[in-house]
């Protein structure tokens, strides 16, 4: 088990192989949250959650007249 002389570090850290550790546990937790995401996504469209919510932005967006369409054209 080698370390750093002079150094109390366990022997995961000790040498070149901790860059390669974070760099792993960074890609892993971005791979993580994608996958989760992309699952959460799937669960509303399967509810309907997200054909809802369009639908009321549709007809809150139809009933507001030309001035909320303009609005929302040029907020963009």
């Amino acid at each position: 088990m080698g370390g750093v002389p002079g150094r109390a570090w366990p022997w995961w850290l000790a040498g070149d192989s901790g860059q390669s550790t974070l760099e792993y546990a960074l890609v892993l937790v971005a791979f993580l949250s994608m996958v989760a995401a992309l699952g959460l996504a799937w669960h509303a469209a399967r509810d309907g959650t997200l054909v809802r919510m369009a639908t009321n932005a549709a007809t809150h967006q139809a009933s507001g007249g030309t001035l909320a369409w303009l609005q929302d054209l040029l907020g963009f």
